[in-house]
Order: structure tokens, then sequence, then C-alpha cells
């Protein structure tokens, strides 16, 4: 069996090299300790596919099958009370899906490494996978024997994505930076006036209309109508929006 993840079916993110190092001369006074074995849920709702990898994956004396579960659901509740280090699991699934069950399991069980192991090659599923928290992300159609460097490499701290959906992730995201850059170049961003900026600062300090009337020596009506011009002006719906807006574009400074 291959020792090399990238090399059978999935792109992976390498790790750091020396991160296991040993100080010079603990060998000779300590013997060396086996790790713990990689704790692993599979979660599918075909049976005889989760048998499958549980076969598999018994067979590696550094993995540990602690559970199966059925759907979603199952997911959820086991990975909480077995807390998983890797958790193998479908997208399309009954009662709730693997995207949902998978941003469930990152709040149940916050350390254990998510891999979608599925049939789908929908773009949308593929993102929102990666959204929802997941590792990796692999097409069903890879050997049955790459799992488990699957399992010990995901474990580790790398991603893996299925090459085909991997090309497809890179060109949505050449896709977004075009676009956005588009939009910068097409549509400057709104002015605002010099009293607007005053209102501005003034909200950013959490200022609510009747203090910013206050402080400006205006009336608590006309704050209200700068207000939503400014929210008018950028587009936005909130007052938080319009700040977060602001700071992001450097209109202004919060210290």
């Amino acid at each position: 069996m291959s020792e090399n993840p990238e090399a059978r079916g999935a792109a992976a993110v390498p790790r750091q090299a020396g991160a296991g190092a040993t100080p010079a001369g603990r060998e000779a006074a300590e013997p060396a300790r086996a790790a713990d074995p990689i704790r692993v849920l599979i979660v599918d709702d075909h049976a005889l596919f989760r048998r499958g990898l549980e076969m598999v994956l018994q067979g590696e004396d550094d993995i540990e099958v602690i559970g199966e579960g059925g759907d979603g659901h199952e997911a959820v509740e086991m990975a909480g009370d077995l807390l998983p280090d890797v958790v193998l699991m479908d997208i399309r699934m009954p009662r709730r899906s693997g995207i949902e069950a998978c941003t469930a399991i990152k709040e149940a069980a916050p350390s254990a490494k998510i891999v979608m192991l599925t049939i789908s090659d929908e773009e949308e599923d593929l993102f929102e996978a990666i959204k929802a928290g997941a590792s990796g992300y692999l097409l069903k159609e890879i050997s049955i024997d790459e799992v488990p460097q699957a399992v010990r490499a995901v474990h580790g701290g790398q991603s893996l994505i299925s090459p085909s959906m991997a090309s497809k992730l890179i060109t949505e995201f050449a896709a977004l930076a075009k676009r956005s850059e588009e939009r910068t170049q097409q549509v400057p961003a709104p002015r605002l006036t010099e009293r607007e900026m005053e209102v501005l600062r003034l909200v950013a300090r959490g200022l609510g209309n009747r203090e910013i009337a206050r402080e400006l020596f205006i009336s608590e009506n006309t704050v209200k109508n700068h207000v939503r011009n400014i929210l008018e002006k950028l587009q936005l719906h909130s007052r938080m929006e319009a700040v977060v807006y602001a700071v992001r574009e450097k209109l202004l400074e919060i210290t």
C-alpha cells in the first residue's frame, strides 16, 4: 500500500516538516510508544458501503472504527457521544443531509475532521461542504484502498479534494476574483457628505439617534434622515452594515 496520499486520487496540502522532532539523545532514554489509533466514525445510508469501509479500515493497525450511522441525524448524535477524530460521511442522506450534519458536528465535536465521501460532483455541494467545515471532499470513484491514506492525511492536518472537484473550486475562485475586480473598477465607492461622515463616525461609536443629535446640535429627525441617506448611498440595510462597509472601504477608522 502506498504511503503517499498525494499520489493516488486526492489533492493534498502538505504538512510542515519536522513537526514530530525529538531532542537528540531522548530516543535512547525513552522507548517509543505507539500512538493512539485514529478514531473514525462512518456515516452513509447504504449499509453495504459502510460495511466495506469498515472492513478496509479495521485492517489498519493505526485506525479504529468506533461507530456507524445511517443518516445525518445519527451522525450528529454519535459524534457528540463518541468524539471521533475523523468522520467519513455521505452528503445525500435521509432525515438530515451530510452538509447540515457537518455544521452541527463541528459544534458538537470541534476537533473532528470531516471528509465528505460521496457520488455528488455538483459544484454547489462542494462549496457548501467547505463552508460547513469539511476538511475533505472525495468522490466514491476513488479506490477503496485509498481511504485509509485519506483518513491519515486529514487527521494529520491536510485538506483533501478529488482532483476533478479541485479544478472546479479553482475555476470558481478565479471567477469570483475577476467579478470582484470588475466591480471595484466599474463602481466607485459612494461619496458621503462631511455631515454624513460625522454621523457615521458617531454611529460607529455606538451612539443612538438622540445622542448623535445632542453631539452635533441638530434635531433627531435630521439624524434619522442622514442615517437613511447613508444606507441608501451604500445600498445597505442596517446601521451595523454601514459601519462594517465603511471600515472595509477605509472610509473611516474605528479606534
